[in-house]
């Protein structure tokens, strides 16, 4: 294991930053409260598709993954120790997600592709591949060698399918009948559709139910605009689940009263734009961008909240929408980001949580407008303390990062806990970043050549007790 620290900001990067200043002077936001960034990514490695979590019951555990390396933090996301939670010979893969449950266990959910089908077209052809969690109960520092998995194919089965984009969640609610339990869900790529399943454990990972089916409404069998993408869950305080993803041009949603026995048939709640910006509609710099929705709830309130991003005021924005009523009826899509309509600025691949201590919603995105050529970014967040009616957005990375075909992923994460705000995301790295060799058996590198990245994690405090 390594102490990580914050790598010197490059003079390339300096230099560039002086040559868009006078340009962003009246777009200057003001910085997040106790702002504080650090890199977790090792000299030398990448990453990309990060998540992060808070320890409730001690909210100076947090831990970060992205790509192979995690850190854990025991002072609150000042300082990381680097980690490899498969290291040796045990399973890993991508797409990874963590959750703390009430006994102080994290918990890493990711998935395992030996092989794909077709491009785009995952179900049709694909080789062994599955959905694992794996469990640390001391904060991260540790990892149990043998991973769970919640579904599994071998890849000679006659009907083996693809699965894809795992998500997980816990019930940490203190009155929830339910309180402990696990959850978690993902994308199946079959030959004619893709759905979404749903499982969950009772006895702190150990075991996992069967996967069953949630999604009434199957989606297109490819990653593109029409499947079932981008699902997420959250739990209110009588332990009620409401689960979102993208169906088509909707977001979608489900709900289980039963601690995830059974779920109600789900229903499409809104529209949106296209999720997924790739080809014509891609995003400069970055290989494919997402607007996968995110959904959060006020315990105080009741309010529920989803988040996520489109073009439809042709540069891409965060939108959000609120229900008081359980999910049943939901506001008007109200824009997040406060730059001026229709600027041209790209913000995208947003994360939102809410504070359980406070209700505060918190929104985290890329964000260009401080650049009119659409190209270097920033990070910003947003903050609501009054149920989602207006945003205050500030600055939170602390230089901006352009990439040639980055790969940033399908996603970042935000957490928050007591006023205290911790966002994980991944950057183009500076240049002459030199790269580790790649080690024997890994993918080869993309025919077109890609800016590396790495993972920065940033913490900002609206304590008031700093």
């Amino acid at each position: 294991m390594m102490k990580v620290q914050i790598a010197p900001v490059p003079l390339a990067i300096a230099l560039a930053a002086s040559a868009w200043t006078s340009v962003s002077v009246q777009s200057r936001l003001p910085r997040a409260p106790g702002a504080h960034v650090v890199t977790i990514t090792p000299p030398g490695q990448t990453g990309s598709e990060p998540a992060i979590a808070v320890n409730p019951n001690n909210p100076q555990q947090v831990v970060g993954i992205g790509g192979g390396w995690a850190g854990y933090s025991t002072d609150g996301g000042r300082t990381f120790t680097a980690v490899q939670p498969a290291a040796g010979n045990s399973r890993s893969g991508g797409d990874p997600s963590l959750a703390f449950d009430d006994k102080n266990n994290v918990f890493l959910s990711f998935l395992w592709i030996q092989r794909n089908g077709l491009p785009s077209y995952w179900g049709h052809g694909p080789g062994a591949n599955g959905i694992f969690v794996r469990r640390s109960a001391d904060g991260g520092k540790t990892w149990e060698r043998d991973a769970v998995p919640l579904i599994e194919w071998k890849g000679d089965e006659t009907d083996v399918k693809l699965e894809d984009m795992p998500r997980i969640w816990t019930d940490t609610q203190p009155k929830s009948p339910h309180r402990g339990n696990l959850y978690n869900a993902w994308i199946e790529w079959q030959l004619e559709q893709s759905i979404v399943l749903f499982s969950r454990s009772i006895d702190e990972g150990k075991t996992w139910s069967k996967p069953m089916r949630i999604s009434t409404r199957a989606g297109w069998p490819r990653d593109d605009n029409g499947a079932v993408v981008g699902i997420i869950g959250t739990v209110a305080p009588d332990g009620t689940q409401y689960v979102v993803w993208n169906e088509g041009l909707n977001v979608t949603l489900a709900i289980s009263r039963d601690g995830g026995k059974t779920f109600e048939p789900s229903r499409p709640v809104f529209d949106v734009g296209p999720p997924y910006f790739g080809g014509a509609g891609g995003i400069p710099g970055v290989s494919r961008a997402m607007g996968f929705p995110q959904v959060g709830i006020d315990s105080q309130r009741g309010t529920l909240y989803v988040t996520w991003s489109d073009f439809r005021n042709g540069d891409v924005d965060v939108f959000l929408s609120r229900s008081s009523d359980s999910g049943r009826t939901w506001t008007p899509a109200m824009r997040v980001n406060d730059d001026p309509v229709h600027s041209g600025a790209d913000q995208f691949l947003q994360w939102m949580t809410v504070d359980p201590t406070d209700g505060s919603v918190y929104v985290q995105f890329y964000d260009r407008r401080a650049d009119p050529s659409n190209r270097n970014t920033l990070v910003t967040l947003a903050r609501s303390t009054d149920g989602g009616k207006t945003f205050t957005n500030y600055a939170w990375s602390d230089e901006p990062f352009a990439g040639e075909n980055a790969f940033l992923g399908d996603y970042e994460w935000l957490t928050a806990y007591g006023g205290h705000v911790y966002g994980i995301w991944a950057e183009a790295a500076p240049d002459g970043y030199q790269v580790a060799p790649r080690p024997p058996g890994a993918a080869a590198p993309p025919a077109r050549p890609r800016t590396p990245t790495i993972i920065k994690v940033g913490t900002a405090d609206f304590s008031g007790k700093r």
